[in-house]
């Protein structure tokens, strides 16, 4: 894969586009500059010690290489206080404090993240692939996601329901993509928010039948390919910040915390 390296200076910030595909920001003068340093800190994550609806946004930024620090809601005193300061505009998390932003909404974090870190295609047209099919893979993920919150006598019927739609409907359209353009990427041939989105739905699925890439070579070498970018490959390792399968704890904070 090709990488490029442009940089552009302002009298506050350097930006890089590096090899890799991510913007790097660095302080250049005016350090005590409140917003400046808003803008270089760490982007912190505010949301359950589990997957759910923010593990995309982890994936995202573990991909750019990008570090982020998390606060793990535990209790509904946590919820409420962030509710009351103001900082759920619709009572919802995800919540990403990033460049003086308190951001909510997941497809509106992982968009700005996408753009920020050169994960967004060149132009409209690629951006609207992207996010088609990151509308796709998440589709399939929340369905996984969601199965942890059914009733044990409805998971069984559920997650053969979720492997048949994933067999059928998700996986060969992507295989397809791949086939049609015979490139290493979803889209413009370049590493984007798609291309990650579609590994972790991958082995997501792959967690439910380890055999579910059997009939769909192409996948098979995308998943072997994109796990071995360094950033990613990092990310997959034991000890990182990606989340592990919603066990009965999960689902009882989660439950405990949003009152439902």
């Amino acid at each position: 894969m090709m990488g490029v390296s442009i940089v552009t200076k302002t009298p506050e910030i350097g930006i890089s586009l590096m090899p890799g595909y991510f913007l790097e920001a660095r302080c250049r003068q005016g350090c005590g500059n409140p917003e400046t340093e808003a803008m270089v800190a760490k982007p912190k994550l505010y949301y359950f010690h589990g997957r759910g609806r923010m593990e995309s946004i982890r994936w995202l930024l573990a991909a750019a290489g990008v570090e982020f620090e998390e606060e793990f809601l535990e209790t509904r005193e946590q919820y409420e206080k962030l509710q009351n300061d103001g900082h759920l505009l619709f009572g919802q998390v995800p919540l990403v404090e990033i460049d003086g932003m308190m951001l909510t909404q997941t497809r509106a974090i992982l968009s700005y993240l996408a753009a920020k870190y050169n994960l967004y295609g060149k132009d409209l047209k690629e951006r609207a692939r992207i996010d088609m099919y990151a509308d796709g893979t998440l589709d399939l993920m929340l369905m996984i996601a969601g199965t942890a919150f059914k009733p044990p006598e409805e998971k069984e019927t559920n997650l053969a329901s979720i492997l048949e739609k994933a067999k059928t409907r998700y996986l060969p359209v992507f295989e397809k993509v791949l086939k049609d353009h015979g490139e290493n990427f979803l889209v413009g041939n370049n590493f984007s928010w798609a291309d990650i989105q579609l590994l972790e739905a991958i082995l997501m699925v792959e967690e439910l039948d380890a055999s579910i890439l059997s009939d769909f070579p192409l996948l098979k070498a995308f998943k072997t390919r994109i796990s071995n970018m360094p950033t990613i490959k990092k990310f997959l390792q034991p000890g990182s910040q990606r989340k592990s399968p919603p066990d009965s704890h999960y689902v009882k904070v989660v439950r405990d915390v949003l009152q439902f």
